[in-house]
């Protein structure tokens, strides 16, 4: 099943979500945005064990209809008062095609936009999505700009840009 801590990646760096007045709301839209379902529950307290590095968000409240997490209200990136016993989770209706994370679910990553400072404002998402491979974990990478989607030049492109290519839809 699609169940996990919640972790974004903003400024080159993974963190995790704190649970301050995380409901069904906020998991409907990480799930929506995973891929994964619909919400079924929005664990708190580290359920899916503490998470490590920033906590990237805290107090995030969306309206349930948002199309990424980064379209929610929150204090802004890097603004909290938490610690890693308070990070959020999400468990969907989905299923994850394989295993990421030796324990009890994986981080579940949505992408975020990295170039806002503040999220007092909703910001777009960096959304990315493979296509035409045999699943969702393999494809040509395209990225959505101005409401359309694009693909991604080839040039420079290397092992590290894959794997956060990857990371962030969830394929490991």
């Amino acid at each position: 099943r699609c169940a996990g801590r919640v972790e974004v990646f903003y400024e080159n760096q993974w963190g995790t979500v704190c649970d301050d007045h995380w409901g069904l709301e906020n998991a409907r839209v990480v799930c929506r945005q995973l891929g994964c379902g619909v919400a079924l529950s929005a664990p708190t307290a580290g359920h899916f064990r503490a998470g490590s590095g920033p906590i990237w968000l805290d107090d995030v409240n969306c309206l349930g209809t948002e199309v990424a997490l980064s379209h929610c209200r929150s204090k802004g990136w890097g603004n909290n008062n938490c610690h890693h016993g308070e990070d959020a989770g999400v468990v969907c209706s989905g299923n994850i095609l394989q295993t990421l994370w030796g324990f009890h679910g994986p981080p579940l990553v949505p992408s975020v936009d990295s170039s806002s400072p503040s999220m007092d404002t909703p910001a777009g998402p960096a959304e990315v999505r493979l296509v035409g491979g045999p699943n969702h974990c393999s494809g040509r990478v395209e990225v959505m700009h101005d409401r359309q989607w694009g693909t991604v030049c080839d040039d420079d492109w290397s092992f590290s840009d894959a794997s956060v290519v990857c990371r962030q839809l969830g394929c490991g």
